[in-house]
């Protein structure tokens, strides 16, 4: 297994750990339940369609559970420093598209709780990249697949 570092907010280690027993304490059980139906079902276990979509099942719910306790043992808090001058892991930055007067506001965390829909993105992406080490009033260059994007940092949480 990975040894590689894994930076969670205290949030997101509390989702993992709040997954991680869901997963253990209920999925688990259920798909036992399920599987131990399939087979009072009867016929032959190659044709035991159920049966067989139970045991994927079963072994998605497993792997689920290792890759969550492999997160979880390797994880490292980004603790809350309070107000920064510098972008770090753990901030919450607001930018500005470079020709654009709209704002955005990301929330830069480890790559293990990142999700650009909710506006966490990870430190190893190409912007958070870019930011990491940043001041206020800096300009970033990211390269994306149509070009380069090139914003402002306006602000830092």
């Amino acid at each position: 297994m990975s040894e590689e570092v894994h930076y969670l907010t205290q949030e997101g280690l509390r989702e993992y750990e709040e997954r991680l027993a869901f997963l253990r304490n209920v999925r688990r059980q259920e798909v036992a339940e399920r599987l131990r139906l399939a087979l009072e079902e009867g016929g032959e276990l190659v044709e035991n369609a159920e049966y067989e979509d139970a045991k994927n099942e079963q072994a998605f719910v497993e792997g689920e559970i290792l890759r969550l306790e492999m997160i979880l043992s390797n994880a490292h808090i980004i603790e809350d420093k309070g107000p920064r001058d510098t972008i770090g892991l753990g901030d919450k930055i607001t930018v500005q598209e470079v020709g654009t007067h709209d704002t955005e506001v990301y929330y830069l965390v480890g790559a293990a709780e990142a999700n650009p829909q909710a506006g966490k993105i990870s430190h190893k992406s190409p912007l958070g990249k870019a930011l990491m080490s940043r001041h206020v009033g800096d300009r970033v260059v990211v390269n994306a697949p149509d070009g380069d994007i090139e914003f402002i940092v306006k602000a830092i949480e």
